[in-house]
């Protein structure tokens, strides 16, 4: 399948998932409400359309396709299909830093909690984006991610430990279970920008990610300067993740998965993956949004639960044909 003809079925399948994202949810809507609510926004069926509904399932479709693309990037950079946006600890290091503006009392602020989320995925970033620009071994920087997500994790988990009330605690946890409920056009438009300098980045970066496919070595003597583009890369990985995370809280699975769901139509150059990858993640985590709204529970299931349930199994999976690979 030819990449246009490819992104082409997957924007049908994202137009399709965000529509039923908003046919779909707490409160039915008939098909004279929905005639109002197109008519007048500022009726009580336009509220629920406009208001809740189609900013939930736009802020999926962004976060899903930052992650995916993301997740592409890492997979080329890396080499290693097991490789996810979490991998480098950008989505510990936002969680951290979300956590802590929570405990601290920030998120009466109105998006304070998003804000220092990013601000901690971009000093993780710097971070990983200065080791990515001195040591080109990609095992370095896999091993240095491992030990800043331990690290932020270890935080977390004494934030929890040290958290002032009950409640305090509850927030800190329902946020990090990633949710993209009661999201507004305002935090849409706040995550959007440095969601755009990431995917900027990652673009600029691809002709790397083709060399790097041909050898460290081959790579080295393209002529390309391959410093500049892996540290590009990262960069930009991690404001998307960062963004993501601080628009939706954690979500696991949808940046390894998406890139194993078009690589047999795209191709094995990473760069032609990546934007089938961003589409792949769209519709994912559009999907997963309107399974977690209908899924018949008391208490509607987090975001990061229901991609974790449906995630794990295909991380499984993924590994499992990994390692026959290497065997073989």
């Amino acid at each position: 399948m030819s990449s246009l003809r490819l992104n082409l079925l997957l924007v049908l399948i994202l137009f399709g998932l965000v529509a039923l994202g908003l046919l779909l949810g707490e409160t039915p809507l008939s098909a004279a409400q929905y005639a109002q609510a197109f008519a007048d926004p500022a009726s009580a069926p336009g509220e629920i359309l406009w208001t809740i509904r189609a900013p939930r399932a736009v802020a999926a479709a962004v976060v899903g396709g930052a992650l995916g693309l993301a997740g592409a990037v890492m997979q080329g950079l890396l080499r290693n299909p097991l490789a996810d946006p979490g991998v480098l600890g950008v989505s510990a290091g936002a969680g951290l830093g979300a956590a802590l503006a929570i405990a601290l009392g920030l998120a009466a602020t109105p998006g304070g909690t998003e804000v220092a989320a990013l601000m901690a995925a971009l000093a993780t970033g710097l971070m990983l984006t200065a080791l990515a620009a001195r040591f080109r071994e990609p095992e370095t920087l896999i091993l240095f991610g491992v030990a800043l997500s331990a690290f932020a994790g270890a935080l977390t988990a004494l934030i929890f430990n040290l958290s002032p009330s009950p409640v305090t605690t509850a927030e800190i946890l329902s946020w990090l279970m990633g949710s993209v409920a009661n999201r507004g056009w305002n935090d849409i438009a706040r995550e959007i920008l440095p969601m755009a300098a990431g995917a900027g980045l990652c673009v600029y970066a691809a002709r790397g990610l083709v060399m790097l496919t041909l050898g460290e070595e081959t790579a080295a003597l393209s002529g390309l300067p391959m410093g500049r583009l892996r540290a590009a890369a990262v960069a930009g990985a991690a404001l998307l993740t960062g963004a993501a995370v601080a628009m939706a809280g954690i979500i696991g699975f949808v940046g390894l998965a998406a890139p194993h769901l078009v690589r047999a139509g795209a191709g094995a150059d990473p760069g032609r993956t990546l934007t089938p990858s961003a589409l792949a993640g769209a519709g994912l985590l559009v999907a997963a949004d309107v399974a977690a709204r209908m899924i018949p529970t008391d208490q509607e299931l987090k975001l990061g639960v229901v991609t974790a349930l449906f995630g794990a199994p295909l991380f499984a999976l993924i590994a499992w044909r990994a390692a026959r690979s290497w065997r073989a």
